[in-house]
């Protein structure tokens, strides 16, 4: 059997989502401008395929991809250098946007990116044979980080994630240097989704202030900081979307 499944998803301009799948590696192995504007890309095993429609409204998208990968932190790394190099930074809000990647609660290793036009992609790697949901935490401290990040990426609820980042970090719970990291790091993410660019500042400089007498296990926060830190504008509002290419 030798079937293959390729999706097909919108986008506004296939001129414009070839630059930002180009900047992400991916090779062109369609380009069609007439009767209609076609596109296709691949990376590795990994292809997509895009048609042109002008009316396509990016804010109203819910289109979704799952790609599995054997190398989630390489794929990340590679994702993040290429839109840092094409925008000069990562995006880290708006479109397009690349998350965090994280260890999520079902054995799976995982980060998302959302392309210009709003489409999702959900790359992950599986870290467990087992791939059911494991129980909400019932410790304080692991229960708030496991609601925070669940609100915040996968129900786009970031005013609620902050409502429980914020709970925690003045309720005087005695949180370890690593933990409070985790905390401020999390919160900062929240903020910068709501545009709360003062509050990101602070968060990330009382992160920065922190003594960590063990950071090797905290290389996916210390990476967000330094993304977080990056996306705050130097001076006047923010901007609507997350950069262009």
């Amino acid at each position: 059997m030798g079937e293959k499944a390729i999706p097909i998803f919108p986008c506004r301009s296939i001129e414009l989502t070839w630059d930002f799948y180009r900047a992400l590696g991916f090779e062109q192995t369609t380009w069609q401008t007439r009767p209609n504007p076609y596109l296709a890309v691949r990376r590795g095993d990994a292809e997509l395929q895009f048609f042109g429609w002008k009316k396509h409204d990016p804010a109203a998208s819910m289109n979704m991809c799952y790609i599995t990968t054997t190398q989630v932190d390489a794929l990340y790394e590679a994702f993040r250098g290429g839109l840092r190099e094409a925008l000069g930074r990562v995006p880290t809000r708006g479109l397009p946007r690349l998350s965090a990647v994280r260890d999520m609660s079902y054995g799976v290793r995982q980060f998302l990116l959302s392309d210009p036009d709003g489409l999702q992609l959900r790359i992950g790697q599986a870290i467990s044979d087992d791939t059911r949901h494991a129980p909400i935490p019932e410790e304080k401290v692991a229960r708030a980080f496991h609601m925070a990040a669940l609100l915040g990426e996968s129900k786009g609820d970031h005013r609620a994630a902050a409502r429980i980042l914020d709970r925690l970090l003045r309720s005087g719970e005695a949180l370890s240097p690593s933990e409070r990291l985790k905390a401020l790091v999390l919160r900062a993410d929240a903020a910068a989704h709501l545009e709360e660019w003062p509050r990101v500042r602070a968060l990330a400089a009382e992160a920065r202030e922190i003594e960590l007498p063990d950071s090797s296990e905290l290389g996916d926060d210390l990476g967000r900081l330094a993304d977080l830190e990056a996306a705050v504008p130097v001076e006047g509002p923010a901007s609507p979307t997350g950069g262009t290419l």
